[in-house]
This record gives C-alpha cells, sequence and structure tokens, in this order.
C-alpha cells in the first residue's frame, strides 16, 4: 500500500525552522540555525537513517530542494544520505521552477498538490518529504499525509517557523511507534485517526 511519510525535525515548543545550520533559513530574523546539530547521537541519527532508506521518491518544497540541491550532489560519497537522496527520484512542489533541474534525477511536480501526490502514490511505494514546512502545511491541510514523525529535542527556542502555526486543520492523530533517546529526544510516529472528539470532564 502506497503511503506519503512526512518527517519533521522540532523543538519542544514546535520550531522546525533551519535545524540543519545557521544559513539554512534565516527568514524572520531567525537566530537559531543549526539548533539540532548538538543533540543528534549515533544512535538518534542512525535510526534517521533506516527510517529514510525505505523511501522510493522524494517529495520536497523549493527551498528545501534549493538547499539539498546545493549539498548533497557533492556531499561526501560515503556518507549514507549521499547515495540515498542522489539516486532517489525527487519531485519538487513548486509553481516557479521549470523543467530541467539541476539535480539528477528531480523534476518538478505535475498538476496542482492532490493530483501530483496522488500519481506519485500510483508510481511509488513509499514517497518521503522531508522538512518543506510550507509545502507540508499544505499537505496535512488537504489530509495527504498518510505517516507523520515527527522528531522532538528537548530544547525552547520560542520563535521561529512552526510545524503546526495558527489554523492548522484540527486532527485526532493515532501513535503507532515511539522511541525515547538518553538525551531526552523522542521519535513519534503518528498515523491520522479522523476528527478530534470531545468530552466533559466537570461530570465526572
Amino acid at each position: 500500500m502506497s503511503e506519503l511519510v512526512v518527517t519533521e525535525f522540532m523543538t519542544l515548543d514546535g520550531v522546525a525552522q533551519a535545524p540543519g545550520g545557521p544559513e539554512e533559513d534565516r527568514e524572520g530574523g531567525f537566530a537559531f540555525g543549526g539548533w539540532q546539530a548538538p543533540l543528534i547521537s549515533p544512535e538518534s541519527g542512525g535510526l534517521v537513517f533506516e527510517q529514510a532508506k525505505g523511501m522510493d521518491a522524494l517529495l520536497l518544497g523549493r527551498r528545501t530542494y534549493d538547499i539539498f540541491a546545493g549539498y548533497w550532489p557533492t556531499a561526501p560519497a560515503e556518507m549514507d544520505f549521499t547515495r540515498l537522496l542522489n539516486s532517489v527520484p525527487k519531485f519538487v512542489a513548486t509553481r516557479t521552477l521549470q523543467d530541467p533541474l539541476g539535480w539528477e534525477g528531480a523534476s518538478v511536480l505535475r498538476g496542482d498538490l492532490a493530483e501530483g501526490v496522488a500519481e506519485l502514490k500510483e508510481r511509488y511505494g513509499r514517497v518521503h518529504v522531508i522538512g518543506s514546512l510550507d509545502l507540508v502545511r499544505s499537505l496535512l491541510a488537504q489530509r495527504l499525509v498518510d505517516r507523520l514523525n515527527l522528531w522532538v529535542y528537548p530544547v525552547v527556542l520560542g520563535s521561529g517557523k512552526r510545524v503546526f502555526e495558527g489554523g492548522a486543520v484540527p486532527s485526532a492523530l493515532r501513535l503507532a511507534t515511539s522511541r525515547v533517546f538518553p538525551n531526552g529526544s523522542l521519535q513519534l510516529s503518528y498515523t491520522w485517526a479522523g476528527e478530534p472528539t470531545v468530552g466533559d470532564l466537570t461530570t465526572a
């Protein structure tokens, strides 16, 4: 069964902006680029790759594509992610780029978002999305995400782009897997469980 899998790295207060490096995304004057780096351990880094290596295709937003395309084609060949990301088919959800794209194996997603995702899921078993916050919000809003992998790190930044901004579509989630690492980082994998339900504790 085909599925769209979203992976996000976020702080305890939900910030997912620029986890990888200082210059990754300074929009809004964000001063904490690279916040994830001190919190990566060999164990957690290994699980990130184990989850990613099952991808059959990669879907990215425009900004994340630019970051990845500027790094991975010339990244050290001995890195597992270098081989994976350079070999897998890549698709970019963008209104500003046109084919052909500079990164080998990359092309622009055709049609609107729902049509494009449906076409990808017909062709590939597991389509992964990494980062790409604006794209992810659109995917969540249209209920196109089958699995949400959240990496939650024990740090609070107080500002920056968040995975769930104001206006996020109300959703109930079902925890599929979880893991706790010695430094306090969490890996949480969720599937969609329908609409939120409510109750009344005052009647208990």
